[in-house]
């Protein structure tokens, strides 16, 4: 049986969602691990003022496709971006380039999809669901098809505790809620997108849910296979350790601390943090698209793409490797040095956002009106705090994900193919990877220089200073004003203090004696 990368040779592969985070890595996994593949044909739209050929050139000149460049410095000639538009009939692609799919492609990969959590129901249906309807009826006019690989989300079925590799049972028929919405006014879907989703916390995972089901109605007919990661995060290993290019998930949750502007976050210490790298799952991605065209399941497989359940490492400990990894190599132009803390308690939290995020923002913004300058720290916190509340689900509790179809492909694979396409989490050093994270979101999303660190750090020794000050300072006025002024308050301030120093000397003399 040919290896991965022998069988992707001579093929044409379509992708969705190549401008995307695992779009792109899928793009540059295929040129650079499957050198001899034939075409890749993208579907992009124009989008934010920039043409489809101008937003493929941009993709191309990412530092993420520098290895690719080095060894064939002629790749974009193998990218074909081919004009679409998901959320319209037929996917707005012209006959000529359907007549060019259907003639040509030998795989899909189904990338795109809305990844926001609180994308309005209607929009969500239009790209999750209903984009895949119309992808599926394209690949079936595809001659020459051999395999639909779908990625959805470990989060599609959350709703539940244990989670096999299968397709549950849709919380609704697509196509009725489809036709029931498609008569309905904006503000009215608004008010019925709650009791609609049910136990299911937004409309990401509700609409992947359905787009599951819309895919194992085709499976019958095609040659399907389905990929759940948990929450993506930046590369392990490849094309290098750390490459991540967006604010999205825990990324702008990391970088927010890493600034000082986030303190506090509400999730549980001891909760498995389900991350799983990019590149990982792209590897996966490939490997399953291989063995769905030579093997040829009758039924859609599934692959839970999960590390809680092998590999675990929890929330409490991301918290102090991402903290420990800033302090260490500080962001530039930090608000406050990093220290964040981790609880699920609501009362906690709520203290802790009062006077950690809101009471330092309102004076920042104070100052910056003062000096006339538009206020901004405050409407930062909201965007943060609405950030972290719509992470907060999946921060505070466990899943546990099976993974028998992803331990039976990894037993199809030859030595090579393991090396090449690995997706074993097992392997992963989660310190490491985390410490890698950060430094990812520092170099490529905020594009800050690692020679300029040692400024940074005297940065942070200039915050701190300026801590200590502030405290010194507040610390005098308290006394002068609600102390030195009432003997009861001084009373009491002493009788403090002598509990404080007689704490200390018994703890001095417990040492001794233990010693």
């Amino acid at each position: 049986m040919a290896s991965v990368s022998e069988w992707y040779a001579g093929k044409n592969v379509l992708i969705t969602g190549a401008t995307g985070f695992m779009g792109k890595v899928l793009v540059e996994k295929l040129l650079r691990s499957c050198p001899e593949v034939k075409a890749l044909y993208i579907l992009v739209r124009p989008k934010a003022g920039q043409s489809m050929s101008e937003r493929v050139q941009d993709m191309m000149k990412s530092k993420l496709f520098d290895r690719v460049r080095e060894d064939n410095p002629e790749f974009h000639q193998k990218i074909i971006p081919i004009s679409s538009e998901l959320t319209q009939p037929g996917l707005a692609i012209s006959p000529e380039d359907v007549q060019t799919l259907t003639s040509r492609i030998n795989i899909i990969f189904h990338c795109a999809a809305t990844i926001r959590f609180d994308e309005p129901l209607k929009h969500a249906l239009q790209l999750n669901v209903m984009a895949t309807q119309q992808l599926l009826s394209l690949a079936q006019q595809m001659q020459n098809l051999q395999a639909f690989i779908h990625i959805s989300t470990a989060y599609a079925n959350c709703n539940r505790r244990h989670i096999d590799e299968v397709i549950y049972p849709p919380p609704v028929e697509p196509k009725k809620l489809i036709d029931s919405l498609e008569w309905m006014d904006d503000n009215i879907i608004c008010d019925i997108t709650p009791r609609l989703i049910g136990d299911r916390p937004n409309t990401y995972t509700y609409t992947k849910a359905l787009a599951e089901s819309v895919v194992q109605q085709e499976s019958s007919k095609l040659h399907i296979g389905i990929i759940r990661p948990s929450i993506v995060g930046a590369s392990w290993q490849e094309p290098f350790p750390g490459w991540i290019d967006n604010f999205n998930g825990p990324s702008g949750v990391f970088i927010a601390a890493g600034k000082g502007i986030l303190r506090t976050m509400r999730a549980s210490n001891d909760a498995v943090a389900d991350l799983v790298p990019v590149d990982m799952v792209i590897n996966l991605t490939l490997t399953a698209g291989w063995y769905t065209a030579v093997h040829r399941p009758k039924t859609a497989l599934v692959y839970n793409c999960t590390t809680g359940g092998i590999n675990p490492f929890h929330w409490g400990e991301i918290e102090h490797h991402v903290m420990s990894t800033f302090k260490r190599n500080p962001l530039e132009q930090a608000f406050r040095r990093p220290n964040a803390n981790i609880t699920s308690n609501y009362l906690i939290y709520q203290y802790w956002i009062l006077v950690s995020h809101k009471f330092p923002a309102l004076i920042y913004d104070l100052f910056l009106r003062l000096s006339g300058q538009k206020p901004q720290m405050m409407r930062i916190f909201n965007r943060l705090h609405k950030a972290i509340g719509l992470l907060e689900y999946f921060s505070s509790q466990d899943w546990e994900w099976k993974s028998d179809n992803l331990n039976m492909l990894m037993s199809h694979m030859s030595t090579e193919d393991k090396k090449t396409f690995n997706f074993d989490v097992r392997q992963l050093n989660w310190p490491e990877y985390i410490e890698n994270y950060c430094i990812g979101t520092k170099k490529y999303v905020l594009n800050e220089d690692m020679s300029d660190i040692p400024a940074a750090r005297q940065h942070l020794r200039k915050l701190r200073n300026i801590r200590y000050t502030f405290n010194t300072v507040l610390l005098v006025f308290i006394w002068r004003v609600f102390i030195a002024r009432s003997q009861m308050a001084r009373n009491i301030w002493y009788f403090v203090v002598s509990l404080c120093f007689k704490f200390l000397s018994y703890f001095r003399a417990s040492s001794t004696l233990t010693q």
